[in-house]
């Protein structure tokens, strides 16, 4: 449900007849008409009693009316606030999710930036497994989080950062395959491997075309990288992974090999949709609107 939606719906409930709120709201009935369909589709069920020239609230209508009224009085004084605190101070908390990633760091320097321009803002990162964030995110634990596709965005707002994230395998600088600069896309079923158990990520392995119709060698699966530094390390198996989520780390005893031909993927930046985002929050992510959105 869209704030503009929610709108049109009180309008026409006030005037009680389609024609008459479309005038008041500069659009044309079978416009009206059809945004407030779409609503009632949305939502299973109908707002309106359309027995008469006036158009009547149903049960769920006046259900509706109370909710958006308040949701729409909270959004406007929201804005309002926002717009009256341009001039002062922001404040407030960030909670952000991250995943191991090479943009782990254009997160950082954003929020470096960000703090340094409103040093009243505070923040708080977790680190984790995609599901994990995800789900924090849905119970509203998080207000944004910074994934790895492939990933199911369809209930978030999102943006793609330009960096891609760079895919091959970890390996110890112990194995005959630590002599190489890269590793085909070919050898991958001939080499023990750990990799993620995300359902996505699995698809996304088996799809690449140099690897239909062979069986990949998976002797296990992992959720964070530094989980299985040591079993790689220790010849137990090699981790495919992107080059991003071993930065920072201690890279002695193992060696990262690109796929070749390339493979990469990006870093989506998201947010709940139909959320009201606090003033502190909505700022950041208009920086990172203006620095990345093309």
């Amino acid at each position: 449900m869209e704030i503009r939606m929610l709108r049109y719906f009180l309008v026409v409930a006030e005037q009680q007849n389609i024609a008459k709120a479309a005038q008041t709201l500069h659009i044309t009935p079978p416009t009206l008409s059809r945004q407030i369909k779409s609503l009632e589709e949305s939502l299973g069920s109908d707002l309106f009693i359309r027995e008469s020239r006036q158009l009547e609230l149903t049960e769920s209508g006046l259900f509706l009316k109370k909710r958006a009224e308040d949701i729409l009085e909270l959004n406007d004084k929201t804005e309002k606030e926002f717009n009256d605190s341009k001039q002062e101070l922001l404040s407030g908390h960030i909670s952000i999710g991250c995943v191991e990633a090479d943009n782990s760091d254009t997160l950082a320097l954003m929020l470096e930036e960000f703090v340094a321009e409103h040093p009243q803002v505070t923040f708080s990162i977790f680190s984790g497994t995609s599901d994990d964030i995800v789900d924090r995110l849905d119970k509203g634990l998080l207000d944004l989080a910074l994934l790895l596709e492939p990933i199911s965005t369809e209930k978030y707002h999102k943006l793609i950062l330009p960096r891609e994230e760079k895919w091959g395998l970890m390996v110890s600088t112990q194995s005959y395959l630590a002599s190489k600069n890269s590793i085909q896309i070919e050898e991958l079923p001939g080499i023990p491997l750990l990799c993620s158990p995300r359902e996505e990520i699995q698809e996304m392995i088996t799809s690449w075309d140099a690897l239909q119709n062979k069986k990949l060698n998976i002797v296990g699966t992992y959720n964070l990288i530094f989980n299985v530094f040591s079993l790689v390390e220790n010849r137990v198996g090699s981790a495919l992974t992107i080059e991003g989520a071993m930065a920072n780390r201690d890279t002695s005893s193992v060696k990262f090999l690109p796929i070749v031909p390339e493979i990469t993927t990006h870093c989506v930046l998201v947010w709940r949709k139909n959320t009201l985002l606090t003033p502190s929050v909505n700022q950041f992510v208009e920086k990172f609107i203006q620095a990345f959105q093309a």
